[in-house]
């Protein structure tokens, strides 16, 4: 039963590991730019306001995240309605939030662990890994739900979507006359190839 389970896991990572990989690149990307924002409003125009500064950073870093995670991470499962695409999105990052608060006040109030780098290594350690856990699952679930009528983009790699480079598929002539392969669903109804003539 054991083994069973540890196989289905392993075929469940190798079917999501693409997913997996680009939700972590954009989580980077969106850290690097919330700590990036941060920094420079509390050295240019907000020296005093370190909340404030905090707060328009991380909502820039969760405005990246939403157009990245629905146009590359999930662009095969995004959904048509963008508003309430973007409000069930802002909810889990607040449920991530708050499960990154909650390590916190675990580690603080409940195993007395104060210090400067307990508290960092409960928030920004063990409740950063755990919150994102929680989004991954929530994105896939409920945020991204897969309504969008282009429903085949996940067959398209990233590079022929980045270059245009997408296979036809169907007969088309050429500018010197070859023929290229037609798939069947694409003959006009009623019509048969040379090979299926009686």
């Amino acid at each position: 039963m054991i083994a069973r389970l540890a196989r289905r896991a392993v075929d469940l990572f190798l079917r999501l590991w693409r997913e997996i990989a680009k939700f972590g690149v954009v989580g980077g990307l969106a850290f690097i730019i919330d700590s990036g924002v941060f920094l420079a409003l509390l050295q240019g125009p907000m020296p005093d306001s370190q909340l404030k500064a905090k707060v328009i950073a991380g909502t820039v870093a969760t405005l990246f995240s939403w157009v990245a995670n629905r146009y590359w991470t999930f662009r095969h499962k995004r959904s048509a309605g963008k508003a309430r695409e973007l409000m069930l999105f802002l909810v889990m990052n607040a449920i991530g939030l708050g499960i990154q608060t909650g390590c916190v006040g675990v580690s603080k109030y409940l195993l007395g662990l104060g210090s400067v780098t307990q508290v960092f290594i409960a928030g920004n350690v063990i409740g950063l890994v755990l919150a994102t856990s929680f989004r991954f699952v929530a994105y896939k679930l409920w945020v991204f739900t897969g309504d969008q009528e282009d429903q085949h983009a996940h067959m398209l790699s990233d590079r022929e979507l980045l270059t245009g480079e997408v296979p036809v598929v169907g007969e088309h002539s050429t500018a010197d006359g070859d023929q290229r392969a037609e798939h069947p669903a694409d003959r006009p109804t009623g019509t048969r190839s040379a090979g299926e003539m009686d």
